[in-house]
């Protein structure tokens, strides 16, 4: 049997302060690289956090198959942000409600900029082309991030359409993308309606663009679209 020569993993908490706000982040990595690494940035999804199953998963995939780095960071009122804890529908009825704020998206885009500033003093990433994954609330903040950093090579996004208070700012900065994008679906999606999901991957204004549908509801993305999803970071991070 073949020794399994797949680099292990190291995973770096840190914390950031932007505008008396503290943003908890982890930065996943190779124990050992030889210089500069590609990183992804890693958006979760409402209700979740900066460690959940499928973001560990999507994160120690890329950096054991393909020698790519990874980050998270805790959406605003989610994982470690919370001073206290609450239930699933709490922590969504406040998301709706931070969603509506008129600055919440500059400032989320401000904490990955803070962040990644940060993680460029603990490992050797950020110096090479960036890609960014993120889904539903990670859609919503990840566009407009991705739109204004042109180091962003490389996207993926989906679970969400032209909905809600911010999406008029989502599509004038869906249009500024042109980076590879992937578009994940859910063709049963109990929040996000094919016609609003179908016009944002419209107004994405990549020329590289891709839109995989998956029957089943917001959140049965099969494991399998995950793993696609690594390999077509990786593929466009090493190009």
């Amino acid at each position: 049997m073949p020794l399994d020569v797949r680099p292990e993993v190291k995973e770096t908490p840190f914390g950031v302060d932007v505008a008396g706000r503290h943003v908890p982040g982890v930065l996943w990595t190779p124990t050992t690289a030889d210089g500069p690494l590609p990183l992804v940035l890693i958006g979760h999804g409402a209700t979740r956090h900066k460690r959940i199953d499928y973001v560990l998963a999507l994160a120690r995939r890329l950096v054991r198959n393909y020698s790519v780095a990874a980050m998270a960071i805790d959406g605003p009122g989610h994982g470690d942000r919370r001073s206290i804890a609450a239930d699933e529908m709490t922590v969504f009825g406040e998301f709706l409600s931070e969603w509506s704020r008129p600055t919440s998206v500059d400032e989320m885009v401000a904490d990955w900029q803070a962040a990644l500033s940060a993680v460029r003093d603990l490992a050797p990433v950020g110096q090479c082309p960036m890609g960014y994954w993120g889904l539903s609330m990670g859609t919503i903040y990840g566009i407009p991030l991705a739109a204004m950093d042109p180091k962003i090579r490389v996207g993926v996004f989906g679970l969400m359409g032209l909905v809600g208070p911010t999406r008029e700012r989502l599509a004038r900065d869906a249009v500024n993308l042109d980076c590879p994008v992937l578009f994940i679906q859910q063709w049963n999606d109990s929040l996000i309606t094919r016609t609003s999901s179908f016009e944002l991957f419209d107004a994405i204004g990549s020329p590289d663009k891709r839109l995989h549908s998956h029957p089943g509801d917001h959140s049965e993305v099969p494991p399998e679209e995950l793993a696609f999803s690594a390999a077509f970071l990786a593929e466009h991070l090493a190009s």
